[in-house]
């Protein structure tokens, strides 16, 4: 996979950034030939396309951190298939997953994840080091995603002198600096106060307007109600996927083998239990 060289502007593609293929990740537990299993996702398929901004949204032992994981190449599925941009990543190497996760991905966590020791454009130049971009355009590139973010006059903070909120721009900042296909957020706002959330809200919902490709992970309805569509997890399942703002308000889907969300049959026809 080479490494990007491209201007920040949002990628774009007709095909879909997620495509996921009744996905099933099981958990064994106890011993190795044990018989009891814990299913965290049961079959879910989901597909989001480019330029999309779609939360996550369950509560806590749903499964939403498990379908986080898969969609940033964090971890593989048991079974089913994920086709990122298109690239089966269901039994990639570790190496390729890695590539995926600095180029194709940029993460946006909870903890802001920042190096104390650095200053903030050094920080947001990390991905572009490991990308194997030359250390004389890795600068220019990382000012140009703080310019994004409106902070290029703390290019020279470290992040213990930015508040909570600039440093979670210096994140998205990094997140954009590859100029990824996806933006995965987790939980980007559990750590902010009120003002600070509406402030990184806006800028998702602004980055969404200009084309980027965003997914929110959320246990907060209101957080996920800046999104353009929401879906939600319950019991390793998609129980509902709605676009808001559609006829009536909201349009919802429940999905499930039969229809409904109750227990499911795991490919190998055994009666799967639910994570919790």
């Amino acid at each position: 996979m080479s490494s990007p060289d491209v201007a920040l502007t949002a990628p774009m593609s007709s095909t879909p950034v997620v495509d996921m293929r009744a996905i099933w990740k099981t958990y064994g537990m106890g011993r190795k030939d044990s018989a009891v299993r814990v299913d965290a996702l049961r079959g879910v398929s989901l597909t989001v396309e480019q330029g999309e901004y779609t939360a996550i949204i369950g509560p806590s032992g749903s499964g939403k951190s498990t379908l986080m994981h898969i969609i940033g190449c964090l971890d593989t599925p048991t079974s089913g298939t994920y086709l990122i941009d298109g690239e089966d990543a269901s039994d990639l190497t570790e190496q390729d997953l890695a590539d995926i996760r600095n180029i194709r991905i940029g993460f946006v966590f909870q903890q802001f994840n920042l190096l104390s020791s650095l200053n903030a454009w050094r920080n947001v130049e990390l991905p572009l080091a490991y990308a194997g971009v030359p250390a004389s355009k890795r600068r220019a590139r990382a000012m140009e995603a703080l310019e994004v973010v409106g902070l290029t006059d703390r290019a020279s903070h470290k992040p213990g002198e930015l508040s909570g909120g600039q440093q979670q721009r210096v994140a998205v900042a990094r997140a954009l600096v590859n100029n990824p296909s996806l933006i995965l957020a987790d939980e980007p706002t559990g750590n902010l106060d009120s003002v600070s959330t509406a402030d990184m809200l806006t800028l998702f919902g602004t980055l969404n307007a200009e084309g980027r490709t965003i997914i929110l992970i959320t246990h907060d309805p209101d957080v996920a109600a800046s999104a353009r569509r929401v879906v939600q997890v319950r019991d390793g399942c998609i129980t509902a996927d709605h676009v808001v703002g559609a006829a009536g308000g909201r349009s919802y889907v429940t999905l499930g083998s039969d229809g409904s969300t109750d227990a499911q049959v795991r490919p190998d026809g055994a009666m799967s239990e639910v994570a919790r």
